[in-house]
């Protein structure tokens, strides 16, 4: 079990999601001392795994990877796959474990041993910025229209939930958001890590900010993303779920999410 990100922490006026019980402390499994586990990675999908100034491949993914391997005291290397070919790789024992955004599914769990969810991308609401915005509430979005991304998942859980408003779809997330600058939609309802990108970056120009959420309905945006193992390998994945839940406790998953999260998803 894991606790989702209403119980998530604060710091630095950044929102850090948690997803580890406290309460159910997990037991570090026995690991040959010498093991050297090689992470696959892609290296295009910022800012969880894209090739940092130095040329080499970072970002919260593989930071994170690398974090787990220090606490367990192993060695670990890096790989850098395109996105499309990790599992095979991962399948042919190109590699020990997979450390990219690739969704749990039950699919993904008859093929691989998957650790518990270390990060979810949730779904938020982004509107113009005003001075002294007022608390949002559901019923704010009654007779506005919302943005949202043309047969996509956040247009489903719209159209289900967001009752009362006009729904605008649009072929790709850059035209919501000038239509939200063009004050054409008075909200985006869209991924919340490219938002989040969005609303520190330039393009936007500090006109935005979030409003409500986040939404982590896994029904429409998925359980979230693990490490990824073979499944003759579940020690691995045993031992990466214990790193995992110790990173949180001794503070260094918040180090590592404020890092590469300066305006939160959350």
């Amino acid at each position: 079990m894991f606790l989702l990100a209403t119980g998530a922490a604060q710091a630095q006026s950044v929102m850090i999601p948690n997803f580890w019980d406290p309460k159910a402390p997990l037991d570090r499994p026995d690991l040959p001392a010498g093991r050297t586990i090689r992470f696959l990675v892609d290296d295009d999908f910022p800012p969880l795994h894209f090739t940092g100034l130095d040329g080499a491949p970072t970002g919260f993914s593989v930071e994170l990877a690398r974090a787990a391997c220090e606490r367990l005291g192993l060695t670990c290397t890096v790989q850098v796959r395109r996105f499309d070919t990790l599992l095979n790789a991962l399948g042919e024992k190109q590699g020990d474990v997979v450390a990219a955004a690739i969704p749990i599914t039950a699919d993904l769990r008859k093929r691989f041993t998957v650790t518990a969810p270390y990060f979810k991308i949730p779904a938020r609401l982004v509107t113009k910025q005003v001075k002294d915005m007022p608390a949002f509430t559901p019923s704010a979005l009654q007779g506005k229209t919302i943005g949202v991304l043309e047969g996509s998942a956040h247009e489903a859980f719209a159209k289900a939930f967001m009752h009362g408003a006009t729904l605008k779809p649009y072929p790709e997330l850059t035209a919501a958001q000038a239509a939200l600058k063009a004050g054409e939609v008075e909200y985006i309802f869209a991924d919340g890590v490219s938002l989040a990108l969005w609303i520190g970056g330039e393009d936007a120009g500090g006109c935005c900010a979030f409003a409500g959420g986040p939404y982590l309905e896994s029904r429409f945006f998925g359980e979230g993303i693990g490490f990824i193992a073979r499944s003759e390998d579940d020690n691995i994945r045993r031992a990466l779920d214990y790193a995992l839940q110790q990173l949180w406790k001794e503070g260094k998953y918040a180090e590592l999410y404020l890092r590469f999260f300066p305006v939160s998803p959350y």
